[in-house]
């Protein structure tokens, strides 16, 4: 992995365990709707991750980016469908969503590579 990418994972679990320490509520009030809707139904967990990614994308968000890039492959994603997924933001988003495809590209390299 990446040291960038590895760095980022490394520092969200220990962010994520300071915030269940100060604001508990926050982390299962959050935790509980993610598992609530990040789950098989009308859309498989594999499409809801891809759009969870286009929406990191489109919001120019790293560290959404970095998480669901993991997210989709855990889920059985491709590459191709990442990096399609991600370009579809580009076609809604334009220019800031363009600049953000090598996020994706460099934490798709960092898990796979």
């Amino acid at each position: 992995m990446g040291n960038e990418t590895k760095e980022y994972f490394e520092k969200f679990k220990s962010d994520v365990a300071k915030m269940k320490e100060q604001i508990p509520d926050t982390v299962n009030g959050f935790a509980g709707l993610f598992g609530k809707v990040m789950k098989d139904g009308a859309l498989s967990l594999l499409e809801k991750e891809l759009v969870a990614l286009g929406i990191g994308v489109a919001q120019r968000c790293v560290l959404c980016i970095r998480l669901h890039v993991q997210k989709c492959l855990d889920a059985g994603a491709t590459k191709e469908q990442i990096l399609e997924a991600a370009s579809v933001s580009v076609m809604m988003c334009g220019g800031p969503a363009y600049t953000h495809i090598p996020v994706v590209m460099d934490t798709l390299e960092a898990l796979q590579g």
